[in-house]
C-alpha cells in the first residue's frame, strides 16, 4: 500500500482546519496507509547556530533523520494549516526547516540542487479567517510550499482553502466547512 505522511500543524483543538482535513485523510485511508505527524508549539526546535553547527559537523538527531526520511519515502503528502501571520504558523515553518536534510530530501551538486523526495502530490489544506485568496500578494503560504516542493522534489500542489472564516457567521461557517469537505473528498478521489 502506498504511503501517505500528514503534517497536522493545526494549533488549536477545534481548529476549522483540522475539522475539513480529518474527513479527507479518511477518504484518502481507504487507499494509502497513512501516518500523522501532529505539531505543536515546540516539537521541533529552530534550526539557528548550534544545530547548523552540529550539521557541519555531521550530526543530525536521529529523530530528526527518520522523519525526514520518512517524508523523502512518501508517495503523498497532506498539510493542514490554518493561515497565521499571511501564512502559516512558525511550527511549521520550523519543522520544514528541520526536514530540509541535504541528501534526505534534497542533494546539491555545488552547481545545483536536486529534490530527493519521491511525492507526486502534495495537497495543503487551509482555512483563512480574513478574505484573502490563494495566489493573492497577502498570502505567503502557497508560494513557500511551492519553492519547498521544488527543493524537496515534491510533485503537484493543490490548495485546499476555505477563506473568510472570522467574519461569518456560525451557520456560514460550518457551511464553508461542509464545502471544503466536500471539496477536499473529491480530490482525493485523484489524489
Amino acid at each position: 500500500m502506498k504511503k501517505l505522511i500528514v503534517v497536522d500543524a493545526c494549533m488549536h483543538e477545534g481548529s476549522r482546519t483540522r475539522k475539513i482535513m480529518e474527513p479527507v485523510v479518511a477518504e484518502l485511508s481507504k487507499r494509502y496507509s497513512v501516518e500523522k505527524i501532529v505539531l505543536e508549539a515546540d516539537s521541533y526546535p529552530v534550526v539557528g547556530k548550534k544545530i547548523l553547527e552540529e550539521r557541519s559537523s555531521g550530526y543530525v538527531p536521529p529523530g530528526i533523520v527518520e522523519t525526514a526520511r520518512k517524508i523523502a519515502m512518501a508517495d503523498r503528502l497532506v498539510i493542514a494549516a490554518p493561515f497565521w501571520d499571511m501564512s502559516y504558523p512558525s511550527a511549521l515553518k520550523v519543522f520544514f526547516e528541520n526536514m530540509s536534510l541535504f541528501n534526505i530530501t534534497f542533494a546539491n551538486t555545488g552547481k545545483e540542487f536536486t529534490g530527493l523526495c519521491r511525492c507526486e502530490k502534495v495537497l495543503y489544506i487551509t482555512t483563512r479567517g480574513m478574505n484573502i485568496k490563494t495566489g493573492e500578494a497577502l498570502e505567503q503560504a502557497t508560494p513557500y510550499i511551492r519553492a519547498l516542493s521544488h527543493l524537496w522534489g515534491l510533485g503537484e500542489l493543490t490548495v485546499l482553502a476555505e477563506e473568510n472564516m472570522d467574519y461569518s457567521t456560525p451557520e456560514e461557517i460550518e457551511a464553508k466547512i461542509r464545502d471544503g469537505i466536500e471539496k477536499g473528498i473529491q480530490i482525493a478521489h485523484n489524489f
